[in-house]
């Protein structure tokens, strides 16, 4: 039982800034990792950006320097900071979870938020 619920989306003119969060809820073991992905119409749903446990994190080619992904482990929530941002960064951004809800049992599942619209203009 996870929820995730994301916010910090908007409208933004090329070159600013945005900052995601996503917070998840729930009654769960672990959290594995977390990360953002993002969909524009026309396009498949592609990797953004994650991190797993140990910090160890990992980013799409077109958006690295640009972009950071952060957590806070005491309050369950990854950030994505996204500075210099391009009309091409437009798209509806999911948070997504791997989570292991049981101590009992290995059935690790993914979870993601709701989508948080990011609009880039020119």
């Amino acid at each position: 039982q996870v929820q995730l619920v994301e916010s910090g989306g908007g409208l933004v003119h090329s070159g600013g800034s945005l900052r995601l969060s996503c917070t998840a809820s729930g009654s769960f073991f672990r959290i594995n990792a977390m990360g953002w992905f993002r969909q524009s119409p026309g396009k498949q749903r592609e990797l953004v950006a994650s991190i797993i446990s140990d910090s160890s994190t990992n980013y799409a080619d077109s958006v690295k320097g640009r972009f950071t992904i952060s957590r806070d482990n005491t309050k369950n929530t990854v950030y994505l900071q996204m500075n210099n941002l391009r009309p091409e960064d437009t798209a509806v951004y999911y948070c997504n979870a791997n989570v292991r809800v049981s101590i009992f049992r290995d059935n690790s599942g993914d979870y993601w938020g709701q989508g948080t619209q990011v609009t880039v203009s020119s």
